[in-house]
């Protein structure tokens, strides 16, 4: 059999086009087939992050295409990583370390020095893989960016990489899209455009042929197929929040409900508990009306102080309060548990102005942010019910304080994590992936009320998922001739 090699780049029309799901399908097609193949992201911009298998940060994306690939997760995958902690500036992570904050401007003009970290990774990769799919960030029709432009066709034409444009046709006005992006390409970059996949298709695709096959005279380029709308994928979000949840049988649910913060971080702790067929789920925005729960998660925060004083303005901690005098369950999780001590210091301005506030006062310790981000897998037991748990830590900031000394989690490495109150209704930790494991799930739902949970496999139901994913796209693309452009 013919080895497959080469690199290929998945760009879309625009952000949540179907990039990050399209290189997922065609990583697992290949792996299937035999090729090693690694997925690459160059700069990727989400509060979504994983921590690879060389103990540094990279966007959850990466790290699903990574596991739909059967190889483990590396920062050469994602060696550049934009965690936003406000509407102008972001954390820089670089080869999976955090290096500085920069505001938008000043990293426009530090890219080129990102782009040396960009084709450092990629050429480790193109050694290591038979084959590469990159994967670009937002759109190529973004002409504000393209001057020193590293995540799309600025990289693409820095490699010679060959590119497919995938847009998303739910949105609707899917073939404007496709010749916009075309006409905000140079000359060289639309010669590198090699074809086109349109994606969450649903209806009669013959009704759709008729288009198709002007899109290809218009553009001499083909169109490699269409991918149906698919129900119920359980796959990593890259930042979107996914409020969607399963279909789920009649009878009692556990409520739960999550602030979404405005600096939300990692909220794909939660997408076990969306697919949980017992728990009835819930994210809270701005303005909506806070209901009555079972249990109220806290979740991560990249500005911990600036959602501090969100939750108060939208009333939450008057409502957490209420909830807990009637007996409701209460988690915070790294910078959700960090709110819930009695103070948060940053004094050195690392998740904006430099300064301290009061945190809820719900458990005592105090909260120091510190430079040095701990970033590592974990595994240990919950002390209430003995269950196994595994998560990973990502998270500035050391917490102090009376209330360490009831932990909440026995980490396997010795450490003891999070604080868990007296009387048994609050729990912090700092480990994302809380709920991940199926024994650690079904004994927090039942810390929370459910009686009798299920252990769900949240594991096998992405696994299921990727597998679904791949089948799709062996079924509506034209594989034969897409997988030619790999060079």
């Amino acid at each position: 059999m013919t080895r497959i090699r080469g690199a290929l780049m998945v760009q879309g029309t625009t952000s949540d086009a179907g990039k990050s799901t399209l290189v997922a399908g065609l990583c697992r097609v290949l792996a299937r087939r035999g090729a090693r193949v690694a997925p690459f992201k160059p700069q990727n911009m989400a509060l979504n992050s994983a921590v690879s298998v060389d103990g540094g940060e990279i966007g959850r994306a990466q790290a699903l295409q990574a596991q739909a690939a059967g190889v483990p997760p590396h920062t050469d995958m994602n060696p550049v990583l934009l965690k936003p902690n406000s509407d102008i500036g972001a954390q820089i992570v670089i080869h999976g370390k955090a290096r500085m904050d920069m505001d938008a401007r000043a990293y426009h003009e530090y890219k080129p020095i990102a782009l040396t970290a960009v084709l450092e990774s990629y050429r480790r990769l193109r050694a290591r893989y038979e084959c590469v799919l990159v994967e670009g960030a937002g759109s190529p029709a973004e002409v504000n960016l393209r001057e020193r432009d590293i995540a799309n066709m600025g990289f693409a034409e820095a490699v010679d990489c060959p590119v497919i444009l995938v847009a998303d046709i739910d949105r609707g006005g899917v073939f404007a899209h496709f010749l916009g992006t075309l006409e905000c390409l140079s000359a060289s970059e639309r010669v590198r455009v090699r074809g086109f996949v349109i994606n969450r298709f649903r209806g009669d695709i013959g009704l759709l042929q008729p288009g198709l096959e002007w899109l290809e005279r218009k553009t001499g380029k083909p169109v490699f197929g269409v991918l149906p709308y698919l129900q119920g994928l359980h796959l990593d979000a890259e930042d979107a929040i996914k409020t969607e949840q399963d279909e789920k049988a009649q009878g009692k649910r556990l409520r739960i409900i999550v602030p979404v913060l405005p600096r939300i971080s990692n909220h794909t702790d939660f997408d076990v508990l969306r697919a949980h067929p017992q728990v009835e789920l819930q994210f809270i925005g701005p303005g909506m009306r806070i209901p009555r729960a079972d249990l109220i998660v806290l979740p991560g925060s990249k500005s911990v102080q600036a959602d501090l004083v969100w939750l108060e303005r939208e009333g939450w901690t008057v409502e957490i309060r209420r909830h807990l005098r009637y007996g409701g369950k209460l988690v915070g999780i790294c910078g959700g548990m960090q709110m819930l001590g009695t103070r948060l210091d940053d004094a050195h301005g690392l998740e904006g102005a430099a300064g301290s506030r009061p945190g809820l006062g719900l458990l005592d310790f105090e909260t120091r942010l510190d430079p040095q981000k701990r970033v590592q897998q974990v595994r240990g037991r919950l002390t209430g019910s003995g269950a196994r748990v595994a998560g990973y830590e990502i998270h500035l900031g050391v917490s102090t304080g009376p209330a360490r000394a009831r932990a909440a989690i026995e980490l396997d490495d010795g450490r003891r994590d999070g604080a868990l109150s007296a009387d048994g209704q609050i729990l912090a930790t700092y480990l994302h992936g809380l709920f991940d494991a199926p024994e650690a799930c079904a004994a927090l739902l039942a810390w929370a009320g459910l009686e009798r949970p299920l252990a769900l496999d949240y594991g096998a139901l992405r696994e299921a998922s990727i597998d679904r994913l791949a089948d799709a796209v062996t079924e509506h693309l034209n594989l034969e001739r897409l997988l030619a452009e790999l060079r």
